[in-house]
């Protein structure tokens, strides 16, 4: 384990914390509380909180060059006003699977927005991950997804790294940056039954992707070249959703958690289930994320 020094951001509790985001310029984190249909903010510095109730299920956000949102929600993608949460339908690619909604979600390293869907049932192959380019057509890259998760793209631009959930592994695809389009499939990590479930991700300054376990109480750090775990993080939380390095200099690593589906006795014994943590001292950093349309 990695010799780290974690603290809650906070106080609020999500029921599925999910797709933190860093943004370098107003320096604060956001992130989604999914079935609440609910996106935080807040600047650790002030600790000043705020959020924006889209009335829906929100799968994921990113971030515009002017400090705006495009979002993944319950009826497909749409534009979000920071300032006053106004929302301006893009379109809902999914209107004809409305047992599905999305999940996870992140911009590629030139500006598109990639975001999958899940069957709600959690049990079908009814998911899908699409891909919204500057035109803001949706195109459909995988399909026969069970539970779309995280999303990460190699440092030099060649690759895509993706997580269908309940497959315990992560899939990397070659990633043609000028058409947006993958092609080909590699597994390249895979865990076992007794880590849980592999959720969101991140990647470092040094290509290592770092994964939450959901059921698995800890995040861990894999080198996609080797599939080796080289460090692991332990967590007061079974549910770990998501990560992503923020801060000044990016050294400063935010987790989401949640307690959707855990038992009044799960919930006792892991009371801080559903919090927002930062954990430092990992000796490592992260990089800016990229931002929709650039």
């Amino acid at each position: 384990m990695m010799h780290t020094h974690m603290e809650q951001v906070g106080s609020v509790m999500s029921l599925l914390g999910e797709g933190p985001v860093w943004d370098d310029i107003r320096q604060s984190l956001l992130w989604v509380d999914i079935p609440s249909g609910v996106i935080h903010e807040v600047h650790p510095q002030t600790a000043v909180h705020r959020q924006i109730r889209t009335g829906e299920m929100v799968g994921a956000v990113a971030l515009t060059p002017q400090g705006d949102m495009i979002a993944a929600l319950q009826h497909g993608f749409c534009m979000i006003d920071r300032l006053t949460g106004t929302i301006k339908r893009i379109c809902d690619p999914e209107a004809h699977l409305p047992g599905n909604r999305f999940n996870d979600g992140k911009c590629d390293p030139s500006g598109r927005f990639w975001a999958g869907t899940m069957s709600m049932s959690e049990d079908r192959t009814d998911g899908n991950l699409y891909r919204i380019g500057h035109d803001l057509q949706p195109t459909v890259h995988l399909s026969q997804v069970t539970v779309s998760n995280g999303l990460a793209w190699s440092n030099d631009g060649r690759y895509m790294y993706h997580i269908d959930s309940p497959t315990r592994a992560v899939t990397r695809y070659d990633y043609h940056s000028a058409s947006g389009l993958i092609s080909g499939s590699r597994t390249v990590i895979t865990f076992s039954e007794e880590d849980g479930y592999p959720d969101g991700m991140t990647i470092d300054d040094e290509g290592m992707l770092w994964i939450a376990h959901w059921d698995g109480w800890q995040l861990s750090r894999w080198d996609p070249a080797s599939g080796a775990c080289i460090g692991r993080i332990s967590l007061p939380v079974s549910r770990v959703t998501s990560c992503t390095f923020g801060g000044e200099g990016f050294e400063d690593l935010y987790v989401t958690s949640a307690r959707f589906g855990l038992t009044d006795r799960q919930l006792q014994e892991q009371p801080l289930a559903g919090a927002l943590f930062v954990i430092r001292g990992t000796g490592c950093r992260g990089m800016a994320a990229a931002r929709f349309g650039i």
